[in-house]
């Protein structure tokens, strides 16, 4: 939970400091440069999840080669999807910002922090394969260690280059260029070390790691992560869309309010990754009591959890809110949304446990069509309540989280029935 905490700091705090410039069109431009890279790197955040649930089950069934082949093909993967993302930079990248509704100004600013942060598309991709063999294999105090490293130099380069040194937008860019190929020079540095760095050396070595034969499963459970995390970025993408169509000081409100379910969702999503790794060793035990328990345990702990931020948001939403606008106009429209960051919790936490459950026992496809069926009913809603402005469309994002978690809930008997059979 803490290392996701650590890595929701990168978006609150790019949003903090460009927040200190006092301009809604460049904090809106932020924001837009945020959900970019969410729709064009948080989807690929298959990677993680995928080498985490299938270097967790390795780990019950042979051990720690077959972990670092499944790690190899992670690195392979990741490597040939960042080479196709730059070379569709030409194009990829304004039809992106255009399809997001920046215009003008806002426009302007956030071509200049994504044309700077698209760079980072090697080392995000190499990252998450390697954060995800690292979680699977339970070494989550280094993985903390580096995602505290990797904040803390991310925001002291963004207070020196944007602040400091006056760079401004590009300021933000650099020091996130800079904070993602550090972060992948620690994480190399330590899985290359003593017995995993030899096997990991063998398996690059002798190739038989990056057969067909092999490629397939991990290509297999990694094209249904992908399709359900693409659904899910488009769906968030929708948020920018439509908030800058409402002006350039929703946009930047909502992005505020969106940052801000960004650390609740990464905070709860440590009980995804507990499922991820827990459930993920059970199913490759054949233990069904075992993994029920931690089903139910881990719900448990996530709603207690979940209940606690909803309090603190109670409390201290406005306030928060309003450290964090550029602009008076911008902190009133925040904060008349600050309801949603009470509620968020709760609508989002059963689904993001069930997405590690559903993840660490391999079961992507009922993931994929569980979103599908929530995206039907987000799309409906959106038209629905269009009438009722940035309520109607934070109210559709509740419900779209709420529904997922429901169409989950269904899944999982039948699938513990078919996997545990016999």
């Amino acid at each position: 939970m803490v290392t996701n905490v650590a890595t929701a700091l990168i978006g609150v705090g790019d949003m903090w400091i460009v927040g200190q410039l006092n301009d809604a069109p460049t904090q809106g431009a932020v924001d837009v440069g945020a959900r970019l890279f969410a729709v064009l790197f948080t989807v690929m955040n298959f990677l993680k999840s995928g080498t985490t649930g299938l270097v967790a089950q390795e780990g019950t069934r042979a051990g720690e080669e077959p972990q670092v082949a499944v790690l190899v093909r992670g690195l392979f993967v990741g490597a040939v999807i960042a080479a196709l993302l730059i070379l569709a930079k030409p194009w990829l990248m304004p039809f992106a910002l255009g399809a997001l509704g920046a215009e003008n100004e806002v426009l302007a600013a956030a071509t200049i922090y994504a044309d700077i942060r698209y760079w980072t598309a090697p080392g995000v991709m190499l990252n998450l394969a390697l954060m995800g063999f690292l979680v699977g294999r339970r070494q989550m105090i280094a993985l903390l260690w580096i995602e505290v490293g990797y904040n803390a130099l991310n925001v002291g380069l963004g207070l020196l280059l944007a602040l400091r040194l006056d760079w401004g937008i590009a300021g933000i860019g650099w020091s996130s260029f800079i904070a993602e190929y550090a972060k992948l020079a620690a994480l190399a540095l330590f899985v290359m070390c003593g017995a995993t760095g030899r096997h990991l050396r063998s398996a690059l070595n002798g190739g038989a790691s990056l057969g067909w034969d092999k490629l397939r499963p991990f290509l297999s459970v990694n094209r249904d992560l992908f399709l359900r995390t693409l659904v899910l970025s488009v769906a968030l993408a929708s948020l920018t869309r439509l908030s800058a169509e409402r002006g350039p000081e929703v946009l930047a409100a909502n992005g505020i309010i969106y940052q801000l379910f960004i650390l609740t969702a990464l905070l709860l999503d440590g009980f995804e990754n507990a499922a991820q790794v827990l459930n993920g060793e059970r199913l490759g035990a054949k233990d069904r009591e075992g993994f029920s328990g931690y089903v139910r345990a881990i719900l448990w702990r996530g709603l207690s959890a979940a209940a606690l931020l909803a309090l603190a948001f109670a409390l201290l939403a406005d306030p928060i809110l309003a450290s964090f606008a550029a602009t008076p106009e911008v902190a009133r429209e925040a904060q008349r949304q600050a309801i949603w960051l009470v509620v968020i919790p709760f609508a989002g936490v059963t689904s993001f446990i069930f997405d590690g459950v559903f993840v660490g026992a391999s079961w992507t496809r009922a993931l994929l069509l569980s979103m599908l069926g929530a995206s039907v009913v987000f799309a409906a809603s959106l038209w629905l309540t269009w009438p009722l402005g940035n309520q109607g469309l934070w109210g559709s994002f509740v419900l779209f989280l709420a529904v997922r978690a429901l169409f989950q809930a269904a899944l999982l008997p039948r699938r513990m029935r078919k996997t545990f059979a016999g």
